[in-house]
């Protein structure tokens, strides 16, 4: 069983920044891909942002070039980089854990961008 512990979520301006983060414990295989993906009521989840234990990153199209998926080296820690926020970046985002065919959870972090 893994557990996730996220943080960084709440409310923010347009043009605003926020950066989430969330580290995932117990026994985790080396190899896997961490991410965020949201989920905005009413719409499709959506994926945010990929990046495996050897730094290769895959982002969701409407997300380029304003949001940066990184991790620490050797943890399953994993920050998401928010900037540039629209209210259409409103949703939950979901850290993810993926080794092999299997997906874990995180509980997840609600971003609001409203003025």
């Amino acid at each position: 069983q893994v557990r996730f512990v996220e943080s960084g979520g709440g409310l923010v301006q347009p043009g605003g920044s926020l950066r989430l983060s969330c580290e995932a414990s117990g026994s985790i295989f080396a190899i896997n891909t961490m991410g965020w993906y949201r989920k905005a009521p009413g719409k499709q989840g959506e994926l945010v942002a990929t990046i495996t234990e050897d730094d290769n990153t895959n982002y969701g199209e409407s997300v380029k070039g304003r949001f940066t998926i990184s991790r620490v080296n050797g943890k399953n820690t994993v920050f998401l980089q928010l900037n540039s926020l629209t209210p259409d970046d409103t949703a939950i985002y979901y850290c993810s854990l993926k080794v092999g065919a299997n997906t874990q959870w995180g509980q997840g972090s609600q971003v609001t961008v409203s003025s």
